[in-house]
C-alpha cells in the first residue's frame, strides 16, 4: 500500500506476476488495466512504495540465480498500470535479494541479499532510477546471512534477522553506507530463529 492510500501491489513469487491495483476514495481496489503483470525478473518477492513519492514502486527480483539479484523499479499510474523507469531492472551482482525496504526520505532502498549474505545499497534519483552504491556483508562469519529487514522511524538504524546465530543484525545507516553496529548480533532469548522483524 502507497502512502496515500490511493495503490495496492502484490507479488505472486512463484509465478513471477505482479498485481496492481488503484484504490477509489471508500478504499475499494480496482484492478489496473493488464493486471497481473508479468515481473522484471524471476521470483518477485520484497516490495515497497516510496515513502515519499507513492507513485514510485520498488520491487527485488530473487530467483534469477547465483549473482543475478535485480531490483526492479516502477512508476505506478493513477490507474494502478506499472511502467518501467529507466532502464530497470538494477543489478547488485548477489543472490537472491529477498527482502527490500525504503528509507524514510525516500532517497535509499536497501536490499537484503539472503543466497549471498549481502545488503545492497541503491541511491534513489528524483525520477526513481536507481544507482547501486556498495554491498555490505551481513557478517563476518563465512555462511551467515540474514532474513527480513527493517528501518527504524528515523532511518539511522536498520534491522534484520541473522541465520544461524539465533540473532538479530543492527547496521548504522548513514546514506548507502551500512555498517554493523558493536554488539551485533543481539542473541534471541530460548532456542529455535527469531521471527519477522516489525519496528514501529
Amino acid at each position: 500500500l502507497n502512502a496515500d492510500n490511493t495503490k495496492l501491489a502484490g507479488m505472486r513469487v512463484t509465478t513471477s506476476l505482479i498485481d496492481s491495483f488503484a484504490l477509489d476514495r471508500s478504499g475499494r481496489p480496482h484492478a489496473a488495466p493488464g493486471s497481473p503483470y508479468a515481473a522484471q525478473g524471476l521470483g518477485p518477492f520484497g516490495s515497497q512504495f516510496s515513502p515519499t513519492n507513492p507513485d514510485q514502486l520498488f520491487v527485488d527480483n530473487a530467483h534469477n540465480g547465483t549473482g543475478l539479484g535485480t531490483v526492479s523499479a516502477y512508476e505506478d499510474l493513477r490507474d494502478g498500470t506499472l511502467s518501467s523507469i529507466g532502464d530497470s531492472p538494477f543489478a547488485d551482482f548477489q543472490t537472491a535479494p529477498c527482502w527490500l525496504v525504503v528509507s524514510p526520505d525516500g532517497r535509499y532502498v536497501y536490499a537484503l541479499d539472503t543466497g549471498s549474505g549481502y545488503i545492497s545499497s541503491y541511491a534513489i534519483a528524483r525520477d526513481g532510477l536507481l544507482t547501486l552504491v556498495r554491498n555490505t556483508p551481513v557478517s563476518s562469519t563465512p555462511g551467515v546471512t540474514g532474513t527480513d529487514i527493517a528501518l527504524s522511524a528515523d532511518g539511522r538504524t536498520l534491522y534484520l534477522n541473522m541465520s544461524k546465530v539465533n540473532g538479530v543484525g543492527e547496521f548504522a545507516v548513514s546514506g548507502g553506507t551500512v555498517k554493523q553496529l558493536p554488539g551485533s548480533p543481539v542473541p534471541a532469548s530460548g532456542s529455535g530463529s527469531t521471527a519477522g522483524i516489525t519496528t514501529s
